[in-house]
């Protein structure tokens, strides 16, 4: 007797541990949130229950909440599912040129100044710090350097009012210049730049709305490393020239040559890349369809470069590792340059060519963003969704400005 209870008890322990280990699996197999258009279909045991059958049919509403059953009978968690359409664009690879404008100027450099009462630094006593954007001096909006030359070289030391931006706190301080010594003027000892220019990559674009994205980071200031605030811009075709190879400590370039004739606009420069509109996409363009980040995979995949003239090319590259942490918009994958064509030309990843979209599987799943200063064959790269998250949002933006 005791023999068949010690059996009994084995056998309904092992059926637990069963149980247990088909639930965590469950668990970890069924995501909180559920896309029932691009999510593979529930199988194997796991059932999806809704108060509204028709829900799961992909009728009823768009969203709703559904109960995760094993077997039909053990409650093993809840989900959100959702109806969507799986997103379609076009892909770039084609360099462009950027020319932006910043909102205000951005303070670059304080310098001191020789006075007859010793050396003053005026932008240090008013609190100014490098990368810092002015954008109004006694109320008037300054947009250009010669604009902010003129009123302070006019001000004979008398208090300036700035309305100063950093990052995403704006305030106001005092400003006064002082005379100098050394030319009799009156001195700010401020530089600041109004504007800059580059070559980067565009990663894809909507034919039907024209919306684009490219780079996967944001346009920084070359000697501060900050955002540079978008006022307004442009982008032009580019021609590629030539190419600095990068080695290990030292990034290459790609350099090429500005069209005059703009393209597109500039609506936003932002953490995920830089978006606007083009004038003339091609409607006819073959599309690709747009990867969730969970179906990003480690192992063989392509990048569409422009590394010679204007004709985009796919190249190998191999994605290495894969990250799932959502308050990270650039650096969401690691890949490594294998081929060798592309090896020979530019050494790995090099300046210009930020935002080269990346295939795998027939799918669009990420943009080249960063290169390693160590290791050229080795860089960063964004998801795809990211990035058409946001041009989705400027291309909402921009029809609710249009209304």
């Amino acid at each position: 007797m005791k023999k068949g209870i010690r059996i009994f008890t084995g056998i309904c322990a092992a059926c637990s541990a069963v149980i247990l280990t088909l639930v965590g699996m469950t668990m970890y197999a069924v995501p909180d949130q559920i896309n029932m258009d691009t999510d593979p279909p529930v199988g194997g045991g796991i059932t999806l229950l809704s108060d509204d059958p028709d829900h799961l049919s992909g009728g009823g509403a768009e969203a709703y909440n559904v109960d995760v059953r094993l077997f039909n009978v053990i409650p093993v968690k809840s989900a959100h599912v959702t109806f969507s359409q799986r997103e379609y664009v076009a892909l770039g690879g084609n360099a462009f040129g950027i020319r932006l404008y910043t909102d205000g100027v951005i303070v670059v450099k304080t310098d001191s100044v020789e006075t007859a009462n010793g050396t003053v630094n005026p932008s240090k006593e008013a609190g100014l710090k490098a990368g810092d954007a002015i954008r109004r001096i006694d109320g008037q909006a300054v947009s250009r350097n010669e604009e902010v030359a003129d009123i302070l070289a006019s001000s004979a030391g008398r208090t300036l009012d700035l309305e100063v931006a950093r990052g995403s706190e704006v305030f106001h301080t005092d400003f006064n210049t002082v005379l100098s010594e050394t030319d009799g003027k009156y001195r700010a000892g401020l530089w600041v730049r109004d504007s800059t220019a580059g070559i980067g990559t565009m990663t894809f674009y909507d034919p039907e709305s024209g919306v684009f994205g490219g780079l996967g980071h944001a346009v920084c200031d070359v000697d501060t490393g900050e955002l540079m605030p978008l006022s307004d811009g442009d982008i032009v075709e580019a021609r590629i020239t030539g190419c600095y190879k990068g080695s290990s400590g030292a990034a290459g370039e790609l350099c090429g040559a500005f069209d005059s004739d703009a393209i597109g606009d500039l609506i936003v420069n932002g953490s995920s890349g830089v978006y606007g509109r083009l004038y003339r996409p091609d409607t006819t363009a073959k599309t690709y369809p747009v990867a969730l980040s969970r179906e990003v995979q480690t192992g063989p995949a392509q990048i569409i470069a422009t590394v010679d003239g204007t004709q985009p090319q796919y190249y190998d590259v191999e994605i290495k590792r894969t990250y799932s942490n959502d308050d990270e918009k650039q650096k969401n994958l690691v890949l490594e340059i294998t081929d060798p064509e592309l090896i020979e030309k530019t050494g790995g990843i090099v300046q210009g060519m930020s935002g080269c979209p990346i295939v795998q599987n027939g799918m669009f799943v990420g943009a080249v963003t960063h290169v390693f200063l160590n290791d050229p064959l080795q860089g960063y790269g964004i998801y795809a969704e990211n990035m058409v998250q946001t041009a989705k949002e400027v291309e909402a933006a921009a029809m609710d400005d249009a209304a």
